[in-house]
């Protein structure tokens, strides 16, 4: 259960979303760490365009104000996807599950949760913890008080598009999504059967695609690579983007038929 209520109000264009279809198949939309439904809304809609149900939830803590998310942890967020994973499949008979970096990692737990699920997408996914070293000096600076560091959000090759993402990255969820999320999936990753499309930028600052090819050998389903040469992180925003939406829509109409 999650306890967490966010304060701020919630900025414009990172509200939840959610569409209803008529091909009784589901699109769960998920975006990452410090961003909002914003990153996502265009795969969304695409899927929402083909005739899917969609859900596109916020996360706690996100899209709202960065002294909202400082509270939230793991447990927050995996517990509102959770939630919007019953919604859909109540509704529809089957269900793909899309995400962006941290909603990446969210996407890979989801498809651990939940083996009927039909197919994954995973854009630039957070799915290796962070070096131990890194880690040490995030808690070391959380011990000495420090909250927040420079922000990670809006990675984006194009000059005209923003992310709405904070300016600030909290330090106590980052360790929470390393500690709580990811490393407790690395070993499970190998068991799950569950078809992937992974998309991979090459020119990622926020997460490294060398993980992404780890994260190819070690699950245990067909994995589909896509690999982007002009994008950068948030690459569902980026120059990339219209291929993404199409490569999504043909991968899961290929594992819901």
């Amino acid at each position: 259960m999650s306890s967490h209520i966010d304060k701020a109000p919630v900025i414009a264009g990172a509200e939840s979303w959610s569409h209803v279809g008529n091909k009784r198949v589901g699109a769960l939309c998920i975006h990452g760490f410090t961003g909002n439904p914003s990153s996502m809304r265009g795969v969304a809609e695409a899927f929402a365009g083909a005739g899917y149900d969609v859900e596109l939830p916020r996360l706690p803590g996100h899209g709202t104000a960065v002294s909202d998310m400082i509270p939230s942890r793991w447990s927050d967020w995996s517990f509102e996807v959770a939630a919007a994973y019953a919604r859909l499949a109540a509704r529809v008979d089957k269900v793909v599950v899309a995400g962006l970096s941290m909603g990446g990692s969210l996407t890979l737990w989801t498809a651990l949760q939940q083996p009927s699920v039909s197919g994954i997408i995973c854009v630039n996914p957070a799915s290796q913890p962070q070096a131990e070293e890194m880690l040490e000096m995030v808690k070391g600076m959380l011990a000495e008080g420090t909250e927040v560091f420079p922000g990670i959000g809006s990675d984006i090759a194009d000059p005209e598009v923003k992310e709405s993402s904070y300016p600030e990255t909290p330090l106590a969820p980052l360790v929470s999504m390393v500690e709580d999320g990811i490393r407790p999936m690395l070993s499970q990753y190998g068991s799950c059967k569950i078809p992937m499309l992974l998309i991979t930028s090459k020119n990622d600052h926020v997460v490294d695609p060398a993980t992404s090819d780890e994260l190819a050998a070690q699950w245990g389903g067909p994995v589909e690579r896509i690999l982007l040469d002009r994008s950068f992180h948030v690459a569902t925003q980026d120059y990339d983007k219209d291929f993404i939406n199409e490569s999504a829509l043909a991968f899961a109409a290929k594992v819901t038929a």
